[in-house]
């Protein structure tokens, strides 16, 4: 803008300068081209006066400098001319300026020299003899004049541009500066131009609303980072070259990846193949999932394109942790597979051996064997699915309301140590109760199978004529039963999964002794039904001890 008005002001500037300097050029030739005209009529009639008193001798004693002064006969021939011979002179009567003045008394013409750039003025009387003195003088044209006045019309138009490139800077910067000096964020009417006072008031109005929709843009951008951040799900947002918008930290824990605040791809956060195929699945307009293994965790991945006129313009990438999932799903696995084993152990040697009785492959003496054999499975059979069933149960009740009751572990573990004793002895175990009565609120039946399976393991797995205890105590607010024995023990590298589902530290020797592999399940179910915890220590060749802490809690009524 500012450039616009200096220019605009040098342009009226040199116009202005330009048309006075030929309006004076004008009206100095105007006047000084009247002043000649009379200057040489008043000179032509002063010396027609002398000829006709004088004569000749006038003209011939009188110095006329740079006028011209002609002396015409009647018959037009030259008679003197005060600057050329008149005997060189051709015959004068057809001049305009002398036909006029023989015919009327008075003549005059004007004569234009383009090559010269000047006009030859004539003036003439008629004297009495019916001579003609003529008097010319040579002027200027405006053309000419103009170009004798260039060089100091030069420097004055020199200094009045000067002048006026001063005077363009200084006023352009006056004026807008007032427009430059307004502030956007809070203009001001009273102090700018009146003209932009319109203006000035819808640019407030509009900067309201623009603060409005910042403020509101600004909230839905933390309430967005707000709700992003609580999610424990990763969320990342990216344009259609993968370069991330906005991305929530549970992104780059799941990851293992580090934020950078940078402008990056989602490539970033993770290398592998099956991430980098997902991502490039869904910039194609593809949802894509997939799953990757990081130190963390299993990580599922899903990847889906967003689309507008059949156009992606980015994609949104869902990170979900299922490392619980896979592990429960690999924990079904196994299950699945070790029941169809223990399963299909004792059904095997069933059939074998009732397929061998009716065929009478059997000799009578050795009925007996294998009937005991046939009940001893049927037995292992039995026990496997009675397992089965309280672990469906314990998963059952822990979603279900609960019945408790007053239950006194001492009196409980008594008459638990009673059914086992038949066990005990034929193993030669001796077991041993001690502690106080102490009673908490829970459910008796699985309270009596947590107890019977840690006292039963405790007998399957002692050495010959070793024994076990158990005590009961508490602290406050927390019942406390230990059951130890002296036998084996466990290696330390096996006690993180002994309470996993048909897992055994020595199959080999495990296959020996009569057990299903889900008691120590079934004891950490039950545990945890009643909110309490179970722990073990163990040294290889002194023993095994369990230690379940329960909370001492009253009757609900």
């Amino acid at each position: 803008m500012t450039k616009k008005i200096f220019l605009s002001i040098m342009l009226v500037s040199f116009l202005a300068v330009t048309a006075v300097i030929f309006l004076l050029t004008g009206v100095s030739y105007r006047y000084s081209e009247e002043s000649s005209s009379e200057h040489l009529r008043q000179s032509c009639t002063m010396i027609a006066s002398a000829v006709e008193q004088s004569g000749g001798t006038y003209l011939d004693e009188t110095d006329f400098g740079d006028l011209r002064v002609t002396w015409i006969s009647s018959s037009g021939r030259v008679i003197f001319d005060s600057q050329h011979d008149p005997v060189k002179l051709d015959d004068h009567s057809d001049r305009q300026e002398v036909e006029e003045a023989m015919r009327s008394g008075d003549g005059e013409s004007e004569r234009y020299s383009d090559t010269l750039m000047t006009k030859t003025v004539n003036r003439a009387r008629r004297l009495s003899d019916g001579s003609v003195i003529r008097v010319s003088n040579v002027q200027r044209s405006f053309a000419a004049l103009l170009l004798k006045n260039l060089q100091p019309l030069a420097v004055v138009l020199t200094a009045l541009w000067a002048c006026s490139l001063t005077a363009a800077i200084l006023i352009s910067r006056h004026i807008v500066r007032p427009i430059n000096d307004i502030d956007l964020d809070h203009p001001m009417t009273e102090k700018s131009y009146k003209e932009l006072t319109p203006l000035l008031k819808k640019l407030s109005k509009q900067n309201g609303r623009v603060n409005r929709q910042m403020i509101e843009l600004r909230q839905s951008r933390e309430q967005f980072s707000l709700i992003t951040e609580s999610m424990s799900e990763g969320l990342v947002v990216a344009d259609q070259k993968a370069t991330i918008l906005t991305s929530n930290s549970s992104a780059y824990a799941l990851l293992g990846a580090e934020k950078n605040d940078s402008d990056h791809t989602v490539f970033s956060l993770c290398r592998t193949e099956q991430f980098r195929r997902c991502i490039q699945d869904a910039m194609g307009g593809r949802r894509a999932e997939c799953l990757i293994s990081t130190d963390g965790g299993e990580r599922r991945v899903i990847a889906s394109p967003a689309n507008s006129h059949d156009t992606v313009n980015g994609i949104v990438v869902f990170i979900l942790d299922v490392t619980e999932q896979q592990q429960l799903e690999t924990m079904r696995r196994e299950f699945t597979s070790n029941v169809s084993h223990e399963l299909k152990t004792p059904l095997t040697t069933i059939y074998g051996i009732s397929d061998m009785l009716a065929n009478g492959m059997v000799k009578p003496e050795d009925v007996t064997a294998l009937s005991g054999d046939i009940r001893h499975e049927a037995d292992r059979l039995i026990t496997l699915i009675n397992d089965i069933v309280s672990l469906s149960k314990l998963d059952e009740e822990e979603n279900a309301p609960r019945q408790d009751e007053e239950v006194d572990l001492y009196d409980l573990a008594s008459d638990v140590i009673s059914r086992l004793r038949m066990s005990a002895d034929a193993k030669h175990v001796t077991a041993k109760l001690t502690g106080d009565h102490v009673t908490v609120c829970g459910s008796r039946t699985i309270l009596d199978e947590v107890i019977y399976n840690l006292c039963d393991n405790a007998i399957k797995y002692n050495n010959e004529g070793g024994s076990f205890s158990v005590k009961i105590s508490h602290i406050p607010m927390k019942a406390i039963v230990t059951v130890s024995d002296t036998g084996a023990g466990i290696p330390e590298a096996h006690l993180g999964r002994i309470f996993e589902r048909f897992y055994r530290v020595d199959k080999s020797r495990s296959r020996k002794i009569k057990g299903t592999g889900l008691g120590l399940s079934i004891v950490k179910h039950g545990v945890s039904y009643h909110g309490g915890t179970v722990r073990v220590d163990s040294t290889v060749g002194k023993g095994t001890a369990f230690t379940v802490e329960l909370p001492i809690e009253k009757r609900r009524t």
